[in-house]
């Protein structure tokens, strides 16, 4: 068995060599074809338009999330370099899409730059907290982008719905939040808040999906049945918390999430769009001459312990 870990290093960069980085280009491209390819939902809001017009937008989508996903890296090269801090706040009913673009926006990252914070249900200790607690050790420091998937409005939404918070507490949280978004804001974090709307019609097509395809079946929780059976509730729930909570230092973005690939397109350049960024200028990069030591030999790994070559 060929030895995987067997030395080539090429001495200058020839034909092969550029065909080879090339076709780590093209297997990062494939990632995305791959998840296309097993996600026989992915297009359901393209419904009624012809084979031809999916396969088109598909390829413009492709295009255009490889354009945008460049802008922010050079995003992130701004912000490490600048010490910036943002902060983007996810939120809207489930199975709206949250997830996906969250991960279309942090696919190509630095994950020590760029986090994701997604918060399971408090424990017992964390209940005694002050609220904003336990998000606060979350906020970025210089040179950090922390994306919250569902963030502190889980008070004025899930909480609020499925009762899982006093009234008195629900009030407390409306005259508080907007005091502690403005902290933030006022400590040099920039924080955008996203509501990805779903319509009523496809959201029930999306549980639906989830119910037939066993790779999504363990996405439907018994909170979601839930809250679809409360959806007036939730809906209601959402317009106070926009009425009280939008303001011209933090105000909310809608991003209409029917159609889940132009509802990501549309997000990531409108996060684009708000965020000062600049590309920086960089000296090109020259990969340095390895030392090479008279009389190294590497000891080749035995056969036993490599993994067996299937495919």
């Amino acid at each position: 068995m060929k030895n995987p870990e067997s030395e080539h290093t090429p001495e200058k960069i020839d034909s092969d060599f550029l065909d080879r980085v090339r076709d780590e280009f093209i297997d990062h491209l494939d990632e995305e074809l791959e998840l296309f390819a097993m996600d026989p939902y992915e297009d359901s809001s393209e419904d009624g338009k012809s084979e031809n017009e999916v396969r088109a937008f598909r390829r413009l989508y492709l295009k255009e999330l490889h354009r945008l996903q460049i802008e922010l890296v050079k995003l992130q090269d701004w912000v490490v370099t600048e010490g910036k801090k943002i902060v983007v706040v996810f939120e809207g009913r489930d199975s709206a899409g949250k997830g996906r673009v969250i991960s279309r926006i942090t696919q190509r990252l630095n994950p020590r730059v760029c986090r994701v914070a997604a918060l399971p249900v408090p424990n017992d200790r964390e209940k005694t907290q002050w609220y904003f607690q336990r998000y606060a050790q979350h906020l970025p420091a210089a040179g950090e982008i922390v994306l919250f998937d569902r963030s502190w409005y889980n008070r004025s939404g899930v909480e609020r719905v499925m009762e899982f918070c006093t009234g008195d507490a629900l009030e407390e949280f409306f005259r508080t939040v907007n005091s502690f978004e403005d902290m933030l804001v006022g400590s040099g974090i920039q924080l955008i808040k996203y509501w990805i709307s779903l319509s009523d019609k496809e959201q029930i097509y999306r549980f639906h999906a989830r119910i037939h395809d066993p790779l999504k079946r363990w996405k439907l929780s018994p909170m979601d049945l839930e809250s679809r059976i409360r959806w007036e509730q939730y809906t209601k729930a959402k317009e106070e918390m926009f009425a009280k909570t939008h303001s011209q230092k933090s105000p909310w973005w809608v991003v209409p999430a029917d159609n889940k690939k132009r509802a990501r397109l549309n997000c990531i350049h409108h996060l684009l769009s708000i965020v000062p960024y600049e590309a920086i200028e960089r000296e090109d990069i020259k990969l340095p001459p390895r030392d090479r030591q008279e009389g190294y030999r590497r000891h080749e790994v035995p056969n036993e312990v490599i993994v067996p070559q299937i495919y």
